[in-house]
């Protein structure tokens, strides 16, 4: 199915080829979930395949397998690319195209790359073969080296409006329960269609938070069982869900969250608090993962929201 919200994206694209101005070097970047690597393929498909005449990039991500295509990102059971990877990427790239159309590598998540590995691409992105085009993709280009950075031009994805995200995944599997698993997700459509298999955590995760304001169970425990899970997921569904509590505090409207939160405790919680655990939980969300101690910092969360937020503190203690 063509993912509809890469039009401008696309028709940039085409245009360039058209023209002959393609860049050696470029940096999709934007939210996770948004459709990137299905750009990227796309890209090195207009590119290396003869004949390829697809407007737009495709979602389930179409299959390249291509002798002048190198795909490069971290080893099975390790999360960063190495020096030695990069390097072999930057000899075969200097080797002769088996096709006569040029090679095309990406790199995915550039972020990934060691401080190392970064540096040994750097002579390859200023002088890059002939006929050689390099797509780095990246969640967040905040996190690559600036040399890095400087040197590809960007394109940044944005995820589409929700009525049109919502109208491409109904049109994906009609009848799902699109709305929560594309606001978890943050308006990406790719992203919630991963959120939609994970309701039923969502579900439990609900259940604490009430058992929670309740007394029923202790913020040590809560923070024990979320602390298994992916911490950034965790922390995207508190932030949607303080969203929601202060949407309820602030109309009196029922709301998705109600089934969340004891409405006596959302009745004592003050709004400003509530926009203060927001802030907390946002500036998280914001650092990178290994820079704070995340069972700590659940634990911190989790024990504002069973006092009520009558006393939010930011969890500095838990940082690194």
């Amino acid at each position: 199915m063509q993912i509809t919200w890469h039009e401008k994206i696309a028709s940039a694209w085409l245009d360039r080829i058209h023209h002959g101005r393609l860049p050696h070097a470029v940096l999709l970047t934007g939210p996770p979930g948004v459709g990137k690597r299905a750009a990227a393929v796309w890209m090195a498909s207009h590119r290396l395949v003869d004949g390829f005449d697809a407007s737009l990039p495709e979602f389930p991500v179409q299959a390249l397998e291509h002798p002048d295509l190198r795909r490069v990102s971290p080893p099975e059971e390790k999360t960063t690319i190495g020096i030695e990877q990069i390097r072999d990427l930057v000899v075969d790239l200097g080797l002769t195209s088996f096709e006569g159309a040029g090679k095309v590598a990406i790199i995915e998540p550039a972020n990934a790359m060691t401080i190392n590995a970064a540096n040994s691409l750097l002579k390859t992105l200023e002088e890059p073969p002939g006929d050689t085009l390099l797509i780095l993709v990246a969640d967040r280009h905040g996190r690559l080296p600036a040399t890095i950075f400087s040197r590809c031009q960007r394109i940044e994805f944005q995820p589409p409006g929700e009525p049109e995200g919502l109208a491409w995944l109904d049109r994906l599997q009609p009848g799902a329960h699109w709305a929560e698993a594309l606001a978890l997700a943050g308006n990406a459509p790719i992203g919630a269609i991963e959120t939609l298999e994970q309701l039923e955590t969502h579900a439990a995760m609900r259940k604490d938070l009430a058992d929670l304001s309740c007394g029923r169970v202790s913020p040590l425990e809560v923070a024990a069982r979320w602390g298994k899970l992916d911490v950034i997921f965790v922390l995207n569904w508190m932030s949607w869900q303080v969203q929601k509590a202060i949407l309820a505090a602030s109309t009196g409207s029922e709301s998705p969250v109600a089934s969340a939160i004891d409405k006596s405790v959302l009745n004592r919680m003050d709004r400003r608090n509530l926009f203060c655990y927001l802030d907390t939980i946002n500036r998280l969300r914001g650092q990178p993962t290994g820079s704070y101690n995340v069972q700590l910092t659940l634990e911190s969360l989790l024990i504002d929201w069973s006092e009520g937020l009558a006393n939010v503190r930011a969890p500095a203690f838990a940082m690194r």
